[in-house]
C-alpha cells in the first residue's frame, strides 16, 4: 500500500531525507521514529503531497505520488502533527465539509460523519464550535476528519498528542482496529505506544532508516546485553567476585546502603545465568530480594542509535517548512452558537 524507493528531499541549506526506502502493507502498523530533525515529518509531507521529492519514488495503494499526485492523495488519511482546523465550525459541520472535499458520494455523507463521530469518541462534543473544544478533542476532531472517506491508508503524525490516558487508550484500540484493513505509518515520540500498537518499526536518524523490525527483533538485536539485576539483604562483601564466576557473567557493578546489596549482572545474550545466581545465594545463605531479567527495552535501541555525542544542537538546522494551508472554508455561514 506504501511503497517508498529511494526517497530523497533536499532543501537549499540542508538534506533532510536521504535515500530512504521501506514498504508498509495492508493490515500493518508501521511506527516510524526518529529524534528532531530526523527527517520524519518531511518524509510524510512529500508521502502526503505536500512537498515534492528531489528525486527517487513512492507509491501509494499503486499510484505514484508524482505522476498521480490526485488519485495517490485520494487514498490517504493524513493527520499532520499540528492540524489545521477551522476554529468557526461546529465539529459535524467541518467532518461534513471534509466528506465534501474528498469526494464522499453526497448520500452517504450523514453515515460517514455519524462513523467517525462515534469511532473516535466525539459525540458528546459533536455540536459544539471547533475553537471551544480541548486540545485533545481538537486533536480528535482532526483524526475524524482524516477517516471521513474511508482511505485505505492512514498516515498520522503524533495522533494522541494532547490527550489524557484514557483517551490514549481509546485511540490506540481504534488505531489498532483500523491497521486490520488498512497500511498505516505512525509517527509517534511515546515509545510505549509503539509497543502496544505498532507490528513493526522503522527508525530513521539524520535522513536515513538506521534500524527496521519488529519491537522484538530490535530489542534483541539492538539494545545490547541483556542484565539481571538482583538484590540481597544486609552488606556481602564478596558478592561481586562470587557473581562474575559464574558462567555467562560479563561484568558485574554492585551497590549497597547498609541495609541491601544490589547487583547489576551483564550476561553473555546466549546465557541466562539466573538459575546459577538462585544456587549461589541458597549455598551462601544469602537473602534473595530481587532477581530480574531486564533484556533491554525500545528505548534503549533507539537511544543507542541516534545519540551523537558531536551532533549540533537542533535550533542550529534549518527548520522544516511549515505544511500547506487548508482550504478556504465554504462560503455558507456555520450555524450561529
Amino acid at each position: 500500500m506504501i511503497e517508498v524507493e529511494n526517497l530523497t528531499k533536499r532543501f537549499p541549506t540542508r538534506t533532510a531525507v536521504e535515500e530512504v526506502s521501506f514498504s508498509v502493507r495492508e493490515g500493518e502498523i508501521v511506527g516510524f521514529l526518529g529524534p528532531n530533525a530526523a527527517g520524519k515529518t518531511t518524509t510524510m509531507r512529500v508521502l502526503t503531497g505536500f512537498l515534492p521529492p528531489s528525486s527517487g519514488s513512492a507509491r501509494i495503494a499503486g499510484h505514484d505520488i508524482v505522476t498521480q499526485s490526485r488519485r495517490a492523495r485520494a487514498r490517504i488519511g493524513y493527520l499532520p502533527e499540528s492540524a489545521a482546523l477551522y476554529p468557526e465550525m461546529r465539529v459535524r459541520e467541518y467532518l461534513a465539509y471534509r466528506a465534501h472535499l474528498e469526494e464522499v458520494p453526497p448520500r452517504d455523507v450523514q453515515e460517514r460523519v455519524d462513523e467517525v463521530v462515534a469511532s473516535c469518541l466525539l459525540a458528546e462534543v459533536a455540536d459544539r464550535k471547533i475553537e471551544n473544544l480541548s486540545k485533545g478533542y481538537r486533536q480528535r476532531t482532526a483524526l475524524a476528519g482524516a477517516l471521513v472517506h474511508r482511505p485505505p491508508v492512514l498516515i498520522l503524525d503524533e495522533p494522541t498528542v494532547g490527550l489524557d490516558p484514557m483517551q490514549i487508550i481509546k485511540i490506540r484500540e481504534m488505531i489498532r482496529t483500523l491497521g486490520r484493513e488498512r497500511a498505516v505509518l505512525l509517527s509517534t515520540h511515546i515509545l510505549p505506544e509503539v509497543d502496544a500498537v505498532c507490528d513493526r518499526v522503522l527508525i530513521i536518524d539524520r535522513g536515513r532508516i538506521v534500524a527496521e523490525g519488529t519491537p522484538g527483533e530490535l530489542r534483541a538485536r539492538l539494545a545490547g546485553k541483556p542484565v539481571v539485576r538482583t538484590a540481597f539483604k544486609g552488606s556481602i562483601p564478596a558478592v561481586a567476585e562470587e557473581l562474575g564466576r559464574l558462567p555467562g557473567v560479563v561484568s558485574v557493578e554492585v551497590s549497597e546502603d547498609g541495609i541491601q546489596t544490589q547487583a547489576r549482572i551483564e550476561c553473555d545474550p546466549n546465557v541466562d545465568p539466573r538459575e546459577e545466581i538462585f544456587h549461589l545465594a541458597v549455598s551462601k545463605a544469602w537473602v534473595l530480594r530481587e532477581l530480574v531479567l531486564d533484556v533491554g527495552s525500545l528505548e534503549d535501541v533507539f537511544v543507542r542509535l541516534t545519540r551523537h555525542e558531536d551532533a549540533p544542537p537542533v535550533s542550529e538546522a534549518a527548520p522544516e517548512p511549515p505544511p500547506a494551508e487548508p482550504p478556504p472554508p465554504p462560503v455558507e455561514e456555520p450555524a450561529a452558537s
